[in-house]
């Protein structure tokens, strides 16, 4: 990334990937949290965007948009940080290992799968915070917990349920984040080459088009995957203390048996308009962040 002639040591370079993508996500996450909040509303079965959107600012006033900000920015710290420097470092080594030429799109495919992996182990207590946090004001009163930040949603958690309770749908946070990383930076580095190489296209237009292609590509290969999470995470026992579901697979056959394979698209439009610019000023602030970087000489 512009300094492959420096020489590769001290802390520095090991870290620099995985501080450039948290701060990238984090700023990200800025700039979309209030998109992600009204489409946790919609998946609840609150109506359309904008009846949601009109109902969140009249009843809870325009700081609800940014309910979970800081679940969302810790979340980005430690997910975010860890899959986009993982996936540096992967593909760092598989290049080396081969030569230094460029990777094949399933090599790509395999190091973005590893780094969601990673990143969403490391990430899903704050994933876990962040969805209790937007769901809390559709509980019933008596239901509700109050979270005042992402800190105390954490301690809540652990305090009312037990340690291991943060990681509770770890397994298809893990699922989904593996789906999304590998369609959102295979996709990435290949258009990247591809607009550049063979259709000679700017830096700028590049980052923008390779942006786009990524955005849709994480969208459409985690949606599935996302609703069955969000189904996991938000279920509440009944009267008589059972789970709607018994797990991610049951939740899966019981989605496809009643509503088909679509039923698993509930929402894409708005899942796009949401995952896609996530992904795209990721993408941007990160190019921008390394441009900074060089003309610093880090």
């Amino acid at each position: 990334m512009g300094d492959k002639n420096k020489p590769k040591s001290g802390v520095w370079p090991t870290i620099k990937p995985f501080v450039n993508g948290g701060t990238s996500g984090m700023l990200a996450t800025c700039v979309i949290q209030p998109v992600d909040m009204i489409k946790v509303r919609i998946q609840l079965g609150q109506g359309s965007a904008a009846q949601v959107t009109r109902n969140m600012i009249k009843e809870e006033g325009i700081g609800a948009l940014y309910k979970g900000l800081s679940a969302g920015l810790l979340r980005q710290a430690t997910y975010t940080t860890a899959r986009l420097g993982s996936f540096r470092i992967l593909t760092n080594k598989a290049i080396e290992a081969n030569d230094g030429k460029p990777l094949p799109l399933y090599q790509k495919a395999l190091c973005g799968l590893t780094a969601g992996a990673i990143g969403a182990s490391v990430g899903s207590p704050a994933d876990l915070a962040l969805i209790r946090m937007q769901a809390d004001a559709t509980l019933p009163a008596a239901q509700r917990r109050h979270y005042t930040n992402a800190f105390h949603a954490l301690y809540r958690i652990v305090s009312d349920e037990g340690v291991l309770a943060l990681w509770k749908g770890a397994g298809p946070t893990v699922v989904r984040a593996m789906a999304l990383n590998m369609g959102m930076l295979a996709s990435y580095d290949q258009s990247v080459e591809f607009f550049k190489d063979s259709l000679g296209f700017g830096e700028a237009t590049t980052v923008l088009g390779a942006s786009t292609v990524s955005g849709f590509f994480a969208a459409a290969c985690s949606l599935p995957f996302d609703y069955v999470k969000t189904q996991i995470q938000k279920m509440q026992p009944d009267a008589q203390g059972k789970y709607p579901y018994t797990g991610s697979f049951d939740c899966a056959l019981k989605t496809l048996k009643a509503g088909g394979p679509l039923k698993f698209y509930t929402g894409f439009p708005v899942y796009c308009v949401r995952i896609a610019p996530h992904v795209m000023m990721t993408w941007i602030f990160l190019n921008q962040i390394q441009k900074l970087e060089a003309n610093f000489g880090l």
